[in-house]
């Protein structure tokens, strides 16, 4: 049995020790040894039992007393049993190891169901250290008794120990049920581990049970091997929801959005009636792929249920991740509770989507309310701090973090930090504060920094801080990509061909700027240069509309943006046809009366598309609302929610 039961295997003596001794006029029963119940102590006996049932704890535990100075023990052990479940319920742990005591006086010992509710009483309360010496005076143990244990382990994050006994379990004769695999399966971090554990559930023939099937699901989603775990999910046609829970969740989770909505319209097809977890996955689905009508569809489902705060999160969530604001504030006004998870949703989702003001409003009304700021919190103050121009603002927030909200600050925190600073144009203060700063800069911090070269067009420092990367990440693609971009902005063409060159001897190959939109249940994807789209004659002649009536308000092409050494016109020409350009006179063409045009990008909105945007939602009288990787920018009236300032 290893550390904890070889010594009761290699000494039978010891066992002995722990047997109740044989006293006269006992009495067996479900304790072995239990002393007679006499007449005079009847009604204590009832009382104890009504009292242990119902409660209060302290009567109860009075009453414990009683019988205890008596030498006296309950009737029943399911008297015990209550009082154990009272314990529970009041959080009162020294109670418990009270009624420990009181189970193993005079040499006694408690039937085992009675033993595994003690074991899991300590785990409960966070003793573990009582479950485990519980544990290691237990001369019999089951599978309840393994299973607890091994529970325990994983919910604190000793995994390996937990996979230990789970091995001791095996050896010691007792064979795992549904419940050890349901456990052991969440300490597996590795594929190898989750193989073994596999094999394992195939032997007891324990692989076909659902509670089984969902573990082995989110074991190998978790460990990045999704197709086992689909295969897994496919093996047996299942009637049991849990099952589906955890496969449409294994591919919510996995950044796999289109097939845990697939999955997740198959489940509905089936007669499956959507829950908590399952809604919460398609939620998180629509908002890893930005599908706000499905998000939408799937917001009607929350309907049929009373309010649940996890659901009302992943919902706001949803709504600020799709730029739907609109119905994110409603749904925020709505919510009669709200935890910080809530209030920090919502101020990310406002910063993100150019209202950095109102984001600052809504912390302030947190604080107002009571509730307490987190690590998460902060990072979203900070975000609109940056993306507003807040430099005051964010250097109080930053200072304050720990003194007023008890919170140290991190990387994140540091990160939006040199945001700020640089998109302020404080290069040099920048410099200065990540040089101060309490730990190593990471490759982000140096990346915001040279973002932000790239915009006050520091060429010098752009240079310093790309090498500042590529030292911590010899192979970082995108440095390299945005350094030759910066050259090519400042016209340092023998830069840019000495870029390009080492670009090429690497392999390294510039990621094009992808913008797509949905219409329907198609997805449209639009890149620069790329006419290969099925309408593309209909969305040329829809482009020379657009610029034609921008360009009587004075509208003119900035060939700036262009990062080649071109001629005048080959410029123009070249910016004409930019992604967002195109995704923009599709969706003109194909976009509902009222509905806003709906755009993503894989890159940041280059300037010249900012400008065109704004322009025709003011001739056309048309909502545009693009997201670029880091935010949302709402175009309206020939004006976007960013101010300008991105």
């Amino acid at each position: 049995m290893n550390r904890l039961s070889r010594h009761f295997t290699t000494n039978p003596s010891s066992r002995a020790l722990l047997l109740p001794r044989i006293l006269p006029n006992h009495s067996s029963g479900l304790f072995p040894n239990k002393i007679l119940t006499l007449n005079p102590n009847q009604s204590l006996i009832q009382s104890f039992t009504r009292l242990s049932l119902h409660g209060p704890l302290s009567d109860a535990m009075a009453a414990l007393e009683t019988i205890d100075s008596r030498c006296l023990h309950a009737a029943d052990p399911i008297d015990y049993l209550h009082l154990i479940k009272l314990c529970l319920s009041a959080g009162a742990a020294d109670a418990g190891r009270r009624i420990h005591r009181h189970l193993t006086s005079a040499g006694y010992l408690p039937v085992l169901f009675l033993s595994n509710s003690l074991l899991g009483m300590y785990v409960r309360f966070g003793l573990i250290d009582d479950a485990r010496q519980l544990f290691g005076n237990l001369p019999h143990r089951n599978v309840v008794s393994w299973t607890t244990m091994i529970s325990a382990f994983i919910d604190i994050e000793l995994g390996r120990e937990a996979l230990e006994f789970f091995v001791w379990m095996q050896r010691d004769g007792i064979r795992p049920n549904m419940f050890t695999f349901s456990s052991i399966l969440r300490a597996c971090d590795t594929l190898r581990d989750v193989w073994a554990m596999h094999c394992c559930a195939i032997k007891h023939g324990l692989d076909s049970d659902d509670f089984v099937r969902s573990s082995l699901i989110d074991a190998y989603f978790r460990c990045g091997d999704w197709e086992s775990g689909h295969l897994v999910f496919n093996e047996i046609i299942t009637g049991d929801l849990v099952v589906w829970n955890s496969v449409i969740g294994g591919f919510a989770q996995t950044g796999h959005g289109h097939e845990a909505l697939k999955l997740f319209r198959q489940m509905k097809r089936a007669g499956f009636l959507a829950k908590q977890a399952t809604l919460t996955s398609a939620l998180r689905a629509c908002t890893g792929m930005v599908f706000l009508e499905m998000g939408q569809q799937v917001h009607v489902h929350l309907l049929k249920y009373k309010p649940d705060l996890i659901l009302n999160n992943a919902l706001l969530d949803m709504y600020c991740k799709c730029g739907s604001l609109e119905q994110a504030e409603v749904n925020f006004e709505r919510m009669h509770e709200k935890d910080v998870i809530s209030w920090s949703t919502m101020i990310s989702g406002l910063a993100q989507n150019g209202r950095s003001l109102e984001a600052l409003r809504i912390f302030d009304l947190m604080k107002a309310e009571g509730a307490k700021p987190n690590y998460i919190t902060m990072v979203g103050i900070l975000f609109a701090c940056s993306h507003a121009g807040l430099v005051e603002d964010g250097w109080y927030y930053f200072r304050s973090m720990n003194q007023l909200f008890d919170i140290e600050p991190g990387s994140e925190h540091y990160g939006c930090m040199v945001d700020l600073l640089g998109r302020a144009g404080k290069l040099a203060e920048a410099v200065k504060f990540i040089h101060e700063m309490e730990f190593k800069p990471d490759a982000i911090i140096w990346r915001t920094l040279l973002g932000a070269c790239r915009v006050h067009k520091n060429v010098s420092l752009a240079a310093f801080a790309a090498q500042e990367i590529l030292k911590l990440e010899p192979g970082d693609e995108g440095t390299c990509i945005l350094l030759s971009n910066i050259y090519a902005d400042a016209k340092q063409w023998s830069d840019v061909e000495q870029m390009r060159k080492m670009m090429r001897d690497r392999g390294i190959r510039k990621e094009p700027g992808r913008s797509w939109m949905d219409v329907g249940k198609e997805t449209h994807v639009f890149i620069a240069g790329d006419f290969s789209h099925a309408q593309m004659e209909g969305i040329g002649r829809e482009l020379e509309r657009l610029i034609s009536r921008i360009s009587n308000m004075g509208y003119v092409p900035d060939t700036e943006f262009v990062l080649h050494d071109l001629g005048r016109e080959q410029k123009e020409e070249s910016i004409r046809y930019h992604g967002e350009k195109m995704a923009v006179a599709f969706g003109m063409m194909n976009s509902t009366s009222g509905k806003p045009i709906r755009i993503m990008k894989n890159l940041r909105i280059c300037g010249d598309c900012h400008a065109f945007a704004k322009l025709v939602s003011r001739t056309e009288g048309k909502v545009i609302v693009i997201r670029d990787p880091v935010r949302f920018h709402h175009f309206q009236d020939g004006a976007c929610s960013c101010g300008d300032y991105w």
